[in-house]
């Protein structure tokens, strides 16, 4: 799973005139920022009336992702990029405000496998119940209610005319946003398999997306885990792989295509490409050592060589000694590109099929 800083959005969604909402939105946002900073995560505020989102006025349905208006490419892409969301509701008749209810059913895939949690206020029932009106709407698009709420007594938490809530409110919001945070990381892997760039991958419960600059720790981590065993087969430390910093590795994740094969939050393999020329570079093959021999590395190669349409031929190298890289390379079509090794390191190629 990415290690990129969790996005979570404040949704303020009354569009009242003179509604307490951007009051209570705002009295979240600055008491939560500095859990905020402690807990690595970025809170966007928004507020629905900002979007100017007409009633539900598109044709196809949400699930399909296809949007004709601006308004609703909009408002998916916002959608999209959170891991997580606070919503900041009134209570309208014993339910939530209709504005968040457009706004919910504009969408359809940004809103799964993500953790909402609630600040409602009210007067009797302090907006509970407009609570539990959005999340049985909620829950149908896969978002994930959280146990922990915020529930404001407006009669309580006003004072000379001003939102003043007291210390428990206060602890009640900073325990909501921590769960949350413990629960976007949790729910990472499943909103990251349901992606459209994701694929399935070899083994049960696996998939593979293109890696980023964020992914750069994982990386890391996995490249001084393979490499080890390749420094002692060939008797070197001399292996850029072992000695590349978390910096090094974000800024060729930018300039490589790769791609890695996760599970369940963890990197299980990876392989890169680069276009030369007429050729296709592959590198940086690797899988965890504990499920090498079930297929991993012939399944993340052939996705490298496909990346080779309109290419000569597919380059690739490997240590001298590195008898299992080379097994399995010559198994694949790979032929030396000369018979002695160059500093240790031999140097592989085979045709692209016409």
């Amino acid at each position: 799973m990415s290690t990129k800083r969790p996005r979570v959005l404040v949704l303020v969604c009354s569009t009242r005139p003179g509604a307490l909402g951007p009051a209570v939105g705002t009295w979240l946002t600055e008491t939560l920022a500095p859990n905020a900073l402690t807990l690595d995560v970025d809170l966007a505020p928004l507020a629905l009336g900002d979007l100017q989102l007409p009633f539900l006025d598109e044709e196809e349905h949400p699930s399909t992702g296809v949007y004709h208006h601006e308004h609703t490419r909009r408002w998916s892409a916002i959608v999209d990029e959170a891991d997580g969301f606070v919503v900041v509701t009134p209570e309208y008749n014993y339910g939530m405000p209709a504005t968040l209810k457009n706004a919910l059913d504009y969408l359809g895939p940004e809103w799964a496998w993500k953790p909402v949690g609630f600040v409602s206020y009210g007067h009797t029932s302090a907006g509970t119940r407009a609570v539990q009106h959005a999340k049985q709407v909620m829950t149908t698009l896969r978002l994930v209610p959280l146990g922990s709420t915020v529930a404001i007594r407006i009669a309580d938490a006003m004072r000379e005319g001003r939102l003043q809530p007291g210390t428990h409110l206060e602890a009640a919001a900073e325990g909501l946003l921590a769960e949350l945070v413990r629960v976007a990381h949790a729910l990472a892997p499943l909103r990251e398999r349901g992606r459209v760039n994701a694929v399935a991958g070899p083994v049960a419960g696996s998939y593979a997306r293109r890696l980023a600059p964020d992914d750069a720790p994982e990386v890391t981590v996995l490249q001084r885990c393979c490499w080890t065993e390749e420094a002692v087969a060939n008797s070197t430390l001399a292996i850029p792989a072992l000695h590349e910093s978390p910096h090094q590795v974000r800024a060729w994740l930018a300039d490589w295509q790769a791609t890695g094969l996760w599970r369940d939050g963890r990197l299980l393999g990876m392989v890169r490409t680069r276009r030369s020329g007429e050729d296709l570079h592959v590198g940086r093959l690797a899988v965890v050592p504990d499920l090498r021999g079930r297929g991993l590395g012939r399944w993340l190669l052939r996705m490298a060589e496909s990346a080779g349409q309109g290419c000569r031929r597919i380059v690739l190298s490997t240590g001298a000694a590195s008898s299992r890289n080379l097994a399995l390379y010559e198994s694949q079509g790979y032929a030396p590109l000369r018979e002695e090794a160059d500093d240790g390191v031999v140097h592989l190629a085979k045709a692209v099929p016409a």
